[in-house]
Parts: C-alpha cells; sequence; structure tokens
C-alpha cells in the first residue's frame, strides 16, 4: 500500500508539502460530494435495490477494483469511486479488504486511497485474479473485454465463478456488438459462460448516463454452470489475443514508470 506520507515528501519544501496537502483534502472533499450527489439524486438507492440480490450481504466479501481511472480530476471516475465506497458500506466490506489497481493514477490519488483505508494491488495483473474460496466482487466499470475475459478463465471453475459478482460492462452488450466468431475467437470465455450468467442492468439515470451507461451486476449461479456441456469445462487454456485488433487493455510491463505500492496479502 502507499504511505500516505509519500506524496507530502515530494520535492522535500514546506511550501510544496502544504499545497499538495490541500490537494489531498481537496479530492476527499470532492469525493464526499460525489457520494452525497449519488445519494440525493436517488440514483443509489435505486442501484442497491439492484445489487442486494445477488450481493448477499450475510455473506463475508472482498472486493477488487480495476480500471477506476483518474478520480482525482475526472468527475465521471470520482462518481465511480464514490459508488464502490456505497457498495462497501452496504456490504460491510472493510476498506482494508477492497483493493485496486490502475497504472495511471496519480501520487495524489495513491495518497487519497490510503487515506481511506483501501488497499492497492502490488501489480498489474491483467485482471487474471483468482478467488481463492473467497466471495468476491469484481468492479470493472467500463474496463476492456480483455480484463472480463482473463478474469474468468483465471476462475474458470463453478466453484470459483459461483464465488464472484462482477459489476462491469454488460456480457449481454458485449454479445449484442460483437461478430458471433469475434466472440468466440478473441474473448472465447465471456462466449462460453453466457449461459451460465445472470445480469441485471442498473437502473438509467439521465445524470449519470455516461458514469454507468452499459453497467450491469453479473452474477454466476452454480444451478446454471452446472448445467453448461462438460466441454465447456475441458478447454482451459490461457488467452493471448494474437488476433485481436482493439485489445483495450494494458499488459504488464507496459505501464511506463508506474508508482510501486508495498506488496499486500490477499
Amino acid at each position: 500500500m502507499a504511505a500516505a506520507g509519500r506524496w507530502y515528501a515530494v520535492g522535500g519544501r514546506r511550501r510544496r508539502r502544504k499545497a499538495e496537502g490541500e490537494s489531498g483534502a481537496a479530492v476527499l472533499r470532492r469525493l464526499r460530494d460525489a457520494r452525497d450527489e449519488l445519494l440525493s439524486s436517488g440514483f443509489w438507492e435505486a442501484s442497491a435495490g439492484a445489487v442486494r440480490g445477488p450481493l448477499d450481504a450475510g455473506r463475508a466479501w472482498r472486493c477488487v477494483c480495476y480500471g477506476l481511472g483518474r478520480f482525482a480530476a475526472c468527475p465521471t471516475a470520482r462518481l465511480q469511486l464514490a459508488f464502490l465506497l456505497l457498495l462497501l458500506e452496504m456490504l460491510a466490506v472493510p476498506p482494508s479488504r477492497c483493493f485496486l489497481f490502475d497504472p495511471a493514477f496519480s501520487e495524489l490519488e495513491l495518497a487519497a486511497l490510503e487515506a481511506l483505508g483501501l488497499c492497492l494491488l502490488p501489480e498489474n495483473e491483467e485482471g487474471k485474479h483468482r478467488v481463492n474460496g473467497s466471495p468476491t466482487l469484481f468492479y470493472m466499470v467500463h474496463c476492456g473485454k480483455a480484463l472480463y475475459n482473463n478474469l474468468l478463465w483465471r476462475n474458470w471453475s463453478v466453484g470459483a465463478l459461483s464465488n464472484m459478482v462482477i459489476v462491469g460492462n454488460s456480457f449481454k452488450g458485449i454479445e449484442e456488438r460483437l461478430l458471433s466468431r469475434i466472440l468466440k475467437r478473441d474473448y472465447s470465455y465471456i462466449a462460453k459462460v453466457l449461459e451460465g450468467v445472470e445480469e441485471v442492468a442498473l437502473p438509467t439515470h439521465p445524470r449519470y448516463s455516461d458514469t454507468f451507461n452499459d453497467t450491469s451486476i453479473h452474477w454466476f449461479p452454480a444451478h446454471k454452470l452446472e448445467g453448461l456441456s462438460a466441454e465447456v469445462w475441458e478447454f482451459v487454456e490461457e488467452p493471448t489475443y494474437e488476433e485481436c485488433d482493439d485489445l483495450e487493455i494494458i499488459r504488464k510491463g507496459e505501464e511506463g514508470s508506474q508508482h510501486s505500492p508495498a506488496t499486500v496479502q490477499l
């Protein structure tokens, strides 16, 4: 996890430390404003109703968040983070059980996440995060298709898939927008799981037409997965995307000069 003092210490000058500290406070203040906006607009209340079914509040959830973006500067990303924090509150998930990664995070944003008690993943997993028997919410709003596909591949079993919920781009929408042969060739695990997933869209709201458009809650009931044919589970080759023209993913090692938070234990 990034240390809070890390961005206060940049440059070593008191004046700069003070200015950056004030900026960090401003980020948190804008985040609280975004939370209040979601609550007052009625969008969170309507969305919570859609989420409560698959996300049983009685289970000990953990959370993984990919691709949140530059929330210090971007109002859309800030609203998405505020929505995530409301989800954690509803599910009684301690911030220490929520892990995030985005190679775009700045020092200021790392410090804000630290102040919120959230954790950083130590490296770019390319979406290949194993649930390891823990009920896990994956928060992946507007992520690339390869991230969802990689996540499914890494957890390609009835036991693992039935232990996870994905908040992200509609799988139905992906199916509708891609030619069937392209979906099966480039994103085969999304294609194979379509008959084993339940999906409900977040409610529409004119104020958040860009922020949460095409966003759905996905879960994988064990009885539906067990009904899939045996050959669906036999082919478990890791995706390579060699023929994919629009990968929409930052591969491990391609992030450029990024921050290196301390390793967290999952």
